[in-house]
């Protein structure tokens, strides 16, 4: 049970960690400049996707994911840090 209860927690954890980057990871700046635009546009007519929508999706989503992993990483390392040398302290006593 306590098994289930880590992974549970473990993808609640990075499902909040995608989460929390949505508004704040994106490949733009708000309003997108003219030449950004012909550029995505450009980049989705050479992949052979019609709409530079459907790429700009695809990038923001791929983006989003790496910066929550990393930070998912991040935090498991720290936590695995925080307990070694939690323990270490425990048995010098």
């Amino acid at each position: 049970m306590a098994t289930l209860v880590r992974r549970l927690f473990k993808v609640v954890l990075f499902c909040g960690l995608f989460r929390l980057f949505l508004p704040y990871v994106h490949t733009y700046p708000i309003p997108m400049p003219r030449s950004q635009e012909l550029a995505w546009l450009h980049v989705a007519n050479r992949l052979g996707i019609r709409d530079p929508d459907d790429l700009f999706f695809a990038v923001t989503v791929a983006m989003n994911l790496i910066a929550a992993t990393l930070a998912y990483v991040a935090i498991m390392k720290l936590w695995r840090h925080y307990r070694r040398t939690r323990r270490t302290v425990r048995d010098n006593e």
